[in-house]
């Protein structure tokens, strides 16, 4: 039995070696970046010192759950956290749809490739080279919108310190950099539709707006389904980059995230177990939700990751 399972599994290794010659080094990337890490999650139950080590750190138990349970940041933290998510999950997941959608209308190829092409484009600038655009972009002296609103006799803003533009400038610079690439997979499961559908709609009288609506959205959705659930497992997930590049001390009401207060806690603070505590309640809740809306979709739309 089990030298036949070792001869078929020879077979399968000698027919794909080339295939798995290419995804070695993916799988080595995971191993080396994503599980190896995994073994400091250690450290958010212990009194971590770096003189001693991981294993030889005493045992705190959940010391430093309890603490950010009790922090008077964490209702701040969850409502900044989870507000930035879904108000870039609701402007943002649509923005990659529609845009696919706008570029499958086009008939010109030679503007078709130029759009699109020039949409992929912010997705390469650093994310640094971004927030010093936008800073030049919003200065109250020097920005171009400060001169627009000065010409029409306006007082201009400092929209960087202000509580109550921070989420939209970082949402809207979020799907400008992001919308264009997101939208390959779009364009992708499109490609995939049956041109046949289209042309008996064409013989029937349908409107480009009920071909769209009734042949294009529906070939795409289980696409749309699968991305919105791994959209869903990480509103939790606000990267701590961007923020921290775009934030000051004036708008910590608004723009501190768990991920940023797990920043400033681990690498400037160096309490390194808390920080880990925190970062370790941040990936089950997203691992808790992905679970949910997965199941979720499974009984809605028989369309799940699993």
């Amino acid at each position: 039995m089990i030298e036949s399972k070792l001869k078929s599994a020879g077979k399968v290794i000698r027919r794909d070696r080339s295939l798995i010659i290419m995804i070695f080094p993916v799988i080595l990337y995971y191993i080396l970046f994503h599980y190896k890490p995994m073994y400091g999650i250690l450290i958010a139950f212990k009194d971590f010192s770096i003189s001693k080590g991981i294993l030889r750190s005493e045992w705190a138990g959940l010391k430093y759950f309890i603490q950010f349970f009790e922090s008077p940041f964490l209702g701040r933290l969850l409502r900044n956290t989870f507000s930035i998510s879904i108000y870039g999950l609701l402007w943002g997941f649509p923005a990659p749809i529609l845009f696919a959608l706008f570029l499958n209308e086009m008939k010109n190829g030679f503007y078709k490739r130029l759009v699109q092409t020039a949409s992929y484009l912010p997705y390469f600038i650093s994310t640094v080279v971004v927030v010093g655009m936008i800073f030049n972009l919003l200065s109250p002296q020097t920005g171009i919108v400060a001169k627009f609103i000065k010409e029409f006799g306006g007082t201009p803003v400092n929209y960087m310190t202000s509580t109550r533009y921070f989420r939209t400038i970082y949402i809207a610079s979020s799907i400008w950099k992001g919308f264009g690439i997101d939208s390959i997979i779009y364009l992708a499961a499109l490609s995939g539709i049956e041109q046949e559908q289209y042309e008996a709609a064409t013989i029937d009288g349908a409107s480009r707006l009920k071909q769209t609506l009734h042949i294009t959205i529906p070939g795409i959705m289980p696409t749309m389904i699968i991305l919105l659930i791994l959209s869903l497992g990480k509103l939790m997930s606000v990267g701590y980059e961007k923020i921290i590049l775009m934030y000051s001390p004036a708008i910590y009401e608004v723009a501190d995230v768990i991920s940023t207060y797990t920043y400033r806690k681990g690498i400037l603070e160096t309490q390194y177990s808390f920080a880990s505590a925190v970062g370790f309640f941040n990936s089950v809740i997203n691992f808790v939700m992905l679970v949910v809306f997965n199941k979720i979709s499974r009984r809605v739309s028989e369309i799940s990751l699993w």
